[in-house]
């Protein structure tokens, strides 16, 4: 069906740094864990719960902005859920996991390092800068007060 919709935005705390391979034809894959807390009440009292999900990032998105992704560290992740079948032993398996589109760093977290404020790994907001740190769009780029 053409009207489906498969998308999912988390945020969460990295479980263990990044891992970033290539594939046979040279294509990085960049794998982690995020897990993601949410409010659960248990008889009288409120707790937390922990779920956790495996992402990956393909491509140029996930060479630039893997050396960020370390154990602790706060992100946002856009993208859709994909599913993996195969058998082992006999036993049919499924794992989902999330193919992620735009990965953003939200905190510095306990292991520190990396840039102090959001950056967007979707390759569409990377300037022609050769380092891909150009975020551009900031207020100094404005003569003078907001145009309107």
């Amino acid at each position: 069906m053409a009207n489906d919709i498969n998308s999912v935005v988390l945020v969460g705390r990295l479980t263990r740094d990044a891992e970033l391979k290539y594939t046979a034809n040279g294509t990085a894959v960049c794998k982690f864990s995020i897990a993601v807390n949410r409010r659960k009440k248990t008889g009288d009292s409120w707790g937390e719960e922990a779920n956790f999900f495996d992402i990956t990032l393909w491509g140029r998105q996930g060479e630039a902005i893997h050396q960020y992704l370390g154990k602790g560290k706060q992100i946002a992740v856009q993208g859709e859920l994909r599913q993996s079948r195969w058998e082992q032993n006999g036993q049919n398996r499924s794992k989902v996991e999330i193919h992620a589109i735009n990965v953003q760093l939200l905190s510095g977290g306990p292991s520190g390092g990396g840039p102090s404020g959001p950056v967007n790994s979707n390759a569409g907001s990377y300037g022609s800068s050769s380092t891909g740190n150009d975020f551009g769009g900031g207020p100094e780029e404005f003569e003078d007060d907001i145009p309107f």
